[in-house]
């Protein structure tokens, strides 16, 4: 009878899209912000007196959805073992989309984040797998001087997508890339021509290829496999081999980059993040002077 209880369960929670255990949930509390679901892991043993990093994590398709419960996926459940918090102590956050990442997202975690008491400023991070690390790259692009590193896994996007990636805006950026080589879902060639664009104009991305593997890589991103090749595009380029030990070090500073800093506000399509002169959602150059007037390309 009790086994069929627990069959029961588990076949619920498998329905429910619960990708970890009950624990690992009940340690991101539940909160909502302009609509939006997030959960949210506070740092172990919060200490009002000290900084804390912000880890923010990105969902794949298999999360999508408003139940804030399906965002939770594997990588969460190993950033929330007690000597990984223990190790590195950070804020995790966890929003639920029910759509592709867009620019609506990025104002709502910036909005969460700045509300968040005791964060370090300049050590905000962004990760996520599939869906989630395509939403990196779009993210990351859009507003390049506000996470410090940024770690997109399998995030080139599916094939019959339009490319999306300008490695010019988003070469100073501390980028860690994973990719399996056999990925039938989001190809990897995409990445490997980000990289090669990286390494040509100086960029700071690593690249790690898993080989042999298909598109269920999420959890090496934070574990490590020996199946791992890695690369780097120039010598500006952390060469520290632990993921979370790298990604903790990146510090957020000012960047010196090719294109004006964003300075008054106006819309772009989506309606939801300033741009005077800067770059849209797609990479493209965009410039105009009126203030509030809605651009759309």
């Amino acid at each position: 009878m009790l086994f069929s209880v627990l069959v029961i369960f588990c076949t619920v929670q498998a329905a429910m899209g619960q990708a970890v255990e009950e624990w690992v949930v009940q340690l991101h509390e539940p909160h909502m912000y302009n609509n939006m679901p997030y959960r949210l892991m506070k740092p172990l043993n919060f200490d009002s007196e000290k900084k804390y990093p912000v880890i923010v994590s990105l969902h794949g398709g298999g999360g999508r959805g408003s139940d804030n419960l399906k965002q939770l996926r594997d990588w969460n459940e190993l950033l929330a073992d007690e000597q990984t918090r223990t190790d590195y102590p950070s804020y995790v956050l966890a929003p639920q989309a029910s759509e592709m990442w867009n620019l609506t997202h990025l104002q709502n975690i910036k909005g969460i984040i700045k509300e968040l008491p005791s964060v370090n400023v300049n050590r905000i991070y962004l990760l996520g797998h599939s869906m989630g690390g395509e939403g990196t790259y779009r993210i990351i692009q859009s507003d390049p001087e506000y996470f410090a590193a940024a770690a997109p896994s399998a995030g080139g996007g599916l094939a019959r997508n339009e490319e999306f990636i300008n490695a010019s805006i988003i070469k100073d950026i501390p980028i860690w890339a994973f990719h399996g080589d056999q990925d039938e879902v989001c190809p990897i060639e995409r990445d490997q021509k980000v990289f090669a664009e990286m390494q040509k104009n100086g960029g700071n991305m690593k690249f790690t290829t898993w080989v042999g593997d298909g598109h269920g890589v999420a959890p090496k991103m934070i574990t490590g496999s020996d199946n791992g090749i890695t690369q780097m595009s120039s010598d500006r380029c952390d060469p520290e081999p632990v993921f979370l030990k790298w990604l903790l070090a990146q510090k957020l500073t000012k960047r010196r980059n090719s294109y004006e800093k964003i300075c008054y506000y106006n819309f772009d399509a989506y309606n939801t993040i300033p741009v005077f002169f800067g770059f849209n959602w797609a990479g493209k150059l965009v410039t105009n002077g009126k203030r509030g007037q809605r651009s759309v390309y």
